[in-house]
């Protein structure tokens, strides 16, 4: 789906008007028309607002929405699962359980796996295994590897 067609659908869907949303993102109604008619491409500050509006993902608002997971967690993320900063923007690398109002809420990774074990319950596993597979896997994602490097830069200084 290209964006012009993501812009019309997400604001038809809310019952706006082209003036309205315009209003609502500070630009004319002109330019809104131009976007759906894929004459042009709202700027990064405006698909800020937008994401924020239509409380999709910028990647979304691009008409590419990707297989993400969670960076942290390594769950599946979906428009109703990505995080969000202090100011409310969007974050596609973190699920809402994972990192919320600009906070991490894991630090530790064995505390993030003992949680995930005891409440994943449908993945046809053991809990042992679930543990293996888990220990294995996590610490590949982004936030547990930065996390690494940081640890090990402190530990160097």
């Amino acid at each position: 789906m290209q964006t012009k067609d993501v812009i019309v659908r997400l604001r038809t869907e809310r019952g706006m008007t082209q003036d309205e949303l315009a209003q609502k993102v500070f630009v004319t109604r002109q330019a809104v028309s131009r976007w759906e008619l894929g004459e042009t491409v709202p700027n990064v500050e405006t698909l800020k607002l937008l994401s924020v509006l239509f409380n999709v993902s910028i990647n979304t608002l691009l008409g590419s929405p990707k297989r993400l997971v969670c960076q942290c967690c390594g769950m599946p993320l979906d428009e109703l699962s990505f995080s969000r900063d202090k100011e409310g923007i969007v974050d596609e690398n973190y699920c809402k359980w994972c990192y919320k109002d600009g906070e991490y809420i894991y630090t530790n990774l064995t505390e993030l796996i003992d949680f995930l074990v005891e409440h994943r319950t449908n993945t046809g596993v053991s809990p042992e295994e679930d543990r293996v597979f888990l220990e294995s896997q996590l610490p590949k994602l982004n936030y547990w590897k930065n996390k690494r490097k940081l640890t090990s830069t402190n530990v160097e200084n």
